[in-house]
């Protein structure tokens, strides 16, 4: 797939827009949640570690889906 000038413009510009900061906080409770069962309840090791990861690309790559409206 390529993408135009603009939509690679899009996706690379800082979106503020107020009426998302509720969608973002949800997201970003969930994620915060998930961690810290993780922690608690996952022996420290490296799976943990690439647990914990995955969690944070989850929420960047969900907050990246509502930013820009979902259109990549």
């Amino acid at each position: 797939m390529n993408y135009t000038d603009q939509e690679i413009d899009n996706m690379f510009t800082y979106h503020d827009d107020p009426e998302k900061v509720p969608h973002y906080q949800a997201v970003n409770d969930a994620a915060k949640a998930l961690f810290h069962i993780i922690q608690e309840h996952c022996p420290a090791s490296a799976d943990r570690s690439a647990a914990f990861r995955m969690v944070r690309e989850a929420r960047m790559t969900a907050n990246a889906a509502i930013a820009l409206d979902g259109k990549y």
